[in-house]
């Protein structure tokens, strides 16, 4: 069973899915520790409740995002983590991160990439007229959701579709999908391979 840390930044929604995914033994693993860059993040109370340890680190405190980020590195470190999934965690990894956790940092995002990365992945799709969106597990690298994809799942837009329904739309999947990456990794069958993750 493997160890798994998650950044989160908000309200926590992949945390939960995730949290659900570990405790109902769906996926041989437990998340460990939940890392807020924002003290009022609800995912903070999900992890309470689930009596997940937590910590808050926020940037402003700091006098640079290395030194902010080591501190995040010495919590997941002290809880021996083998795998740092970020879930709704608004910053772009730094070098520190990177370094600490080479091929063991995962993020979802709510687009189909290399479409759209970046901020408001749904919005952006709406405003391309684009007919299909998703969302994307990836592994992370140094660029802003460029990194080698793990799994995708697509999704029809509708004529009818705002921000916010496709936005929920896209979110149930990703409830379904970030578990299942993570599953494929703790049970050892994935392999980065350049750009691509082959899946054993």
């Amino acid at each position: 069973m493997i160890k798994v840390g998650v950044l989160i930044s908000g309200q926590g929604s992949n945390l939960q899915a995730l949290i659900a995914a570990c405790e109902s033994g769906r996926i041989p693993a437990k998340v460990e520790v939940v890392v807020s860059d924002k003290p009022d993040a609800y995912g903070l109370e999900r992890a309470k409740k689930h009596k997940i340890a937590t910590a808050i680190f926020e940037p402003k405190n700091y006098t640079d995002k290395n030194t902010y980020e080591l501190e995040i590195v010495k919590v997941l470190k002290e809880h021996q983590v083998d795998l740092v999934c970020l879930a709704g965690y608004m910053r772009i990894v730094g070098p520190v991160l990177l370094e600490h956790f080479p091929g063991k940092l995962m993020n979802i995002h709510p687009a189909l990439l290399p479409a759209f990365p970046g901020l408001h992945g749904q919005k952006q799709a709406l405003e391309h007229g684009v007919k299909i969106a998703g969302a994307t597990v990836h592994f992370v690298d140094d660029g802003c959701d460029t990194g080698p994809i793990i799994a995708q799942v697509a999704i029809p837009v509708f004529e009818n579709d705002t921000e916010e329904t496709l936005s929920a739309r896209i979110l149930e999947q990703e409830h379904k999908i970030y578990p299942l990456a993570v599953k494929l990794f703790a049970e050892g069958r994935l392999k980065i391979e350049g750009r691509r993750v082959k899946v054993k």
